[in-house]
């Protein structure tokens, strides 16, 4: 549809929409199309909070859904996060009322893009969500868009920028993680809550979108494994360093014949690779076409300027009248993808056993891995100062995770071990 003006309703007033804001007030003609952008409706929990911007001209809305629904808008933008509630409900209203959204929501897309895509395309609107992957870094795009004339094999990297900041602190500096947790909420880095962040799971929405986009399925967050950052110690940041490794929280989507296996999980990188020299609150990802071969992407994966940039972005598509599935094919036809069974998945492995100090041990420890079928890599020996035991160190040849974890399961057994085996796999991108 042509017009010279598009009215944009917005949820969400936080950082991302005082950004996205104050970006369409400086900049209404930004888009390619020529139309002028115009903010005209906002919502947000109070009305009465200081704000660094000004809203008075703005046609305020408690309820989101409302203004969702209102016919002074074109354009729904929604910003207020969450993947049921408000959010979903307003979203839901402005598709069935026949309007464009534009979302940076990752927990929604994650858990209901397929209903919400069947929702766009029936009413042959777009349903956008840049910002919701790597901020301001164009991931989506780069799968929606780019990649069309490839068949995606994989895509795996680091999608959430807290989790980095701390593993990079921690690595940097030498301290433990709840110190480095707390000074990354100091300086807003994590929030009050952290779970969503530490835990994986926010790295873990982010991933099921991607898999969803690459592999033309039905985002299935609920398949994806995950695994986060907050039982890292830094006692293995030290030894993987030891080893020419870093840890990072790397999540992944493979395909394969069986399936697809989506997974989120801190894995030892080797110090020179790229993802190993993503530092602090960087996001960066690798895709693996069968004709392109791999595409490396790094840049800021949060904050309002990035984030902000990439929901003007997929306002000025909207804007140009771009319109295609939501998930690379028509959401009718969209099925999840068949998870993988993780236990089948082959790897190499980082294993840490701390143990008593006393001959024999090292013996008992490759005996019992031998017997179950795991093959040594590199082995590392280091007493450290005021610890309970002694630390042994070794990475594996690739294994079947079922073989390595009923080996792990008969170690753990041994007399001479004294604390639970900590296992890390080794990355593979």
């Amino acid at each position: 549809m042509s017009r010279s003006q598009w009215r944009i309703g917005i949820a969400g007033l936080g950082n991302v929409g005082a950004g996205v804001l104050n970006f369409l007030s400086e900049r209404p003609d930004f888009a390619p199309a020529g139309a002028q952008a115009v903010v005209t409706g906002v919502s947000a929990r109070s009305r009465s909070r200081p704000r660094p911007f000004d809203i008075s001209n703005l046609t305020w809305f408690d309820d989101p859904v409302e203004l969702a629904r209102s016919p002074d808008n074109d354009l729904f933008v929604e910003l207020i996060g969450g993947s049921d509630g408000p959010a979903k409900a307003a979203v839901e209203a402005a598709l069935k009322a026949g309007k464009p959204v534009v979302t940076a929501n990752k927990a929604m897309i994650a858990e209901h893009g397929a209903e919400l895509a069947v929702l766009a395309e029936a009413q042959g609107v777009p349903l956008l969500f840049e910002a919701a992957v790597m901020g301001g870094t164009p991931a989506v795009k780069m799968l929606r868009e780019a990649m069309v004339g490839d068949d995606v094999r994989s895509v795996a990297g680091i999608l959430n920028g807290t989790c980095n900041y701390i593993l990079t602190e921690m690595q940097s500096t030498g301290a433990a993680f709840a110190d480095v947790l707390a000074e990354a909420q100091r300086l807003g880095y994590a929030e009050a809550d952290p779970t969503m962040d530490v835990g994986g799971f926010d790295a873990a929405h982010k991933i099921s979108i991607l898999a969803a986009l690459a592999f033309g399925c039905a985002p299935n967050y609920a398949a994806a494994e995950v695994e986060g950052i907050d039982q890292i110690d830094l006692l293995d940041i030290q030894l993987a360093k030891d080893l020419g490794y870093r840890i990072k929280l790397v999540a992944s989507a493979s395909r394969s014949e069986d399936g697809v296996l989506v997974r989120v999980h801190p894995s030892l990188t080797p110090i020179d690779h790229p993802l190993a020299q993503t530092g602090g609150a960087l996001n960066a990802l690798f895709i693996e076409g069968t004709r392109i071969g791999r595409i490396f992407i790094q840049g800021p994966g949060a904050g309002s300027g990035p984030t902000a940039a990439a929901v003007s972005a997929d306002i000025a598509d909207v804007m140009t009248g771009a319109v295609r599935p939501v998930f690379q094919r028509p959401a009718a036809a969209l099925q999840p993808f068949t998870p993988v069974d993780p236990s089948r998945n082959h790897g190499r492995a980082y294993l840490r056993f701390m143990v008593k100090d006393e001959p024999g041990v090292i013996a008992a420890v490759s005996e019992t891995l031998a017997e179950a079928g795991v093959s040594i890599e590199s082995f590392l020996q280091k007493p450290v100062q005021d610890a309970a035991g002694v630390p042994i160190v070794l990475t594996t040849h690739s294994v079947a995770e079922s073989v390595l974890s009923a080996a792990i399961e008969r170690i753990a057994g041994l007399p001479a071990v004294i604390d639970r085996p900590r296992l890390l796999r080794i990355a593979r991108v």
